[in-house]
């Protein structure tokens, strides 16, 4: 392992352990990893109180389980000439969930829809539940 020296030296090695180990490192590396959930919640603009309340509390409930949450508000006919209706009701669905999540992108216009995604807080990612152990049976 030092080919300047002289002579070289180098070290034997069992490649079938060396494979072994490498598979050994990506697998616990994918386990520890954090899979992202976006979940989609789908408005229109003269959406009733009643069921703002509703699809509120399902982003909350979205937004509790420390998944992402896409909002998009579906315009049709003449409501797509009036896009500051959704982006004041997307507004207010953020101020209504600010202490659960943030704004990751801003409400942007995307054909007929308008889209924003919230992204709940760092700490309130649940923690994955304990893998079960061998020993404990």
């Amino acid at each position: 392992m030092a080919p300047t020296a002289r002579p070289p030296v180098a070290k034997l090695m069992d490649y079938g352990k060396f494979k072994y180990e490498t598979a050994q490192k990506a697998r616990e590396a994918r386990r520890n990893q954090v899979q992202t959930v976006i979940k989609e919640m789908k408005l229109r603009p003269k959406i009733d109180p009643h069921d703002y309340e509703t699809k509120k509390g399902h982003v909350v409930r979205f937004l509790k389980a420390g998944d992402k949450v896409k909002v998009t508000i579906m315009f049709r006919g003449r409501e797509q000439s009036r896009p500051e209706l959704g982006f004041r009701l997307l507004q207010r669905l953020a101020d209504d969930v600010v202490d659960l999540g943030s704004v990751e992108s801003a409400p942007k216009q995307d054909g007929r829809n308008m889209i924003m995604v919230l992204a709940p807080h760092r700490q309130s990612r649940p923690k994955p539940p304990p893998a079960p152990t061998a020993a404990a049976s």
